[in-house]
């Protein structure tokens, strides 16, 4: 089946602007990452992180409020040049307050990323048939992660020449080019299906009526709710082995960027060429209750071979499925649901429910380690293992009931 060539350069001008908008967050994320350990040690991290979904809920609640008054093609300007607007003023505060600025840029970089990244699946959504996303939601991904290597390598390379504060402005800096290309999307492909004419006002800020009303929102929440807790602890369990390892702080940016560089490339292989295989020939069931076995064996040799290279390929392996595999798999279970599920009751699931689980575990992990001294590093994987098994009971029911 062909797709229509407006929709389909639609779609490719989608992927461009996540090529820009994730290069730009490969330099914050290792910036920010390498700044808060700098200024609070890794012992911090999951106490920062635990305040990601305060600004997370705000930025959402923002963006209903933009939404149903601008419609979505205005929201999704708006709301990046917000973005890069905070992040600039967060970089002019670095040399004045190092330490809360790092804090602050950390918490927004948390944030920001997924908002926009959501809406831009919100348009792929709204513009492409199920059979069509089976073909090209992996190349789109693969034609994000472009950006996102670019940006590993270039952090990579960077980071010991400029240092690790100047970083933050490639994200500004490629928040325009995203920008114009989001735009150009919707001009080419037009209204999203089911949009409504003029400002929504049957629409509630966040449609969370609409989760009692479709099933399937609660099923996406609670895998949303579980890999999330798997991501947290291998990244603590990473971050803690990195700090070890590599002290220094432009130096822990550079490998940070160049790990990255090489996540971004294996979910790059795994967009073109496993993703689209695996949706077009096998049932999506099967890859829902596959996934979370995969991390869970990850974790298993985690256990065995605690060490920063086991550390770190765990990691790797879990973000370079989300960013494809899970990710190709999960978006096709929005399309048939209507507008406000597209577009407000997928940013509660995967821009809030992302951050809040994050933000929830690295609290309890910060909690216990205050209140029982430091944490045994195996702590982490035991936790993402059994998480992995929580998910896939939620994969296993979800299928049953659909």
């Amino acid at each position: 089946m062909l797709i229509e060539p407006r929709r389909l350069a639609a779609a490719v001008a989608i992927g461009a602007a996540a090529s820009f908008l994730l290069f730009g967050y490969e330099a914050v994320r290792s910036a920010s990452t390498s700044l808060v350990v700098a200024h609070y040690g890794a012992d911090a991290l999951p106490w920062v992180m635990a305040l990601s979904p305060v600004s997370t809920a705000c930025m959402l609640y923002g963006y209903g409020v933009l939404l149903t008054w601008l419609g979505a093609r205005r929201t999704l300007a708006v709301s990046s040049m917000i973005s890069a607007i905070v992040l600039a003023l967060c970089w002019a505060a670095l040399p004045v307050a190092g330490g809360p600025a790092s804090a602050l840029l950390y918490i927004l970089r948390e944030g920001y990323i997924v908002l926009i990244i959501e809406q831009y699946w919100s348009f792929i959504n709204s513009t492409l048939t199920p059979i069509e996303a089976k073909r090209v939601n992996g190349p789109i991904c693969g034609l994000a992660s472009v950006g996102a290597i670019l940006g590993g390598l270039t952090v990579g390379r960077l980071a010991p020449v400029v240092g690790t504060e100047p970083l933050v402005l490639l994200t500004v800096g490629a928040m325009l080019p995203a920008t114009a290309l989001g735009l150009l999307a919707y001009r080419l492909a037009g209204t999203p299906r089911g949009e409504p004419e003029g400002k929504s006002t049957n629409s509630s800020t966040l449609a969370l009526d609409l989760f009692h009303r479709h099933r399937v929102l609660v099923h996406l929440g609670l895998l949303i709710l579980l890999t999330q807790t798997v991501s947290t602890v291998l990244d603590l369990c990473f971050n803690g082995f990195l700090a070890d390892a590599v002290p220094g702080r432009d130096e822990r940016t550079a490998y940070l960027g160049d790990f990255y560089a090489l996540l971004n490339g294996g979910a790059f292989l795994m967009q073109f060429i496993v993703t689209p295989l695996l949706l077009r020939y096998l049932a999506l069931r099967h890859i829902h209750m596959g996934i979370p076995l995969l991390h869970a064996a990850a974790a298993i040799v985690v256990l065995l071979e605690p060490s920063l290279a086991v550390a770190a390929g765990a990691y790797l392996l879990f973000k370079a499925v989300d960013y494809s595999l899970f990710r190709g798999a999960k978006e096709l279970l929005y399309m048939p649901l209507p507008y406000d599920a597209r577009y407000r009751a997928k940013e509660v699931i995967d821009a809030f429910g992302y951050r809040a689980s994050k933000g929830v575990t690295s609290a309890l992990v910060g909690a216990a380690d205050g209140l029982a001294g430091p944490l045994p590093g195996m702590l982490y994987p035991l936790v993402a293992l059994l998480a992995s098994l929580g998910w896939y009971r939620v994969a296993h029911r979800f299928s049953e009931d659909s």
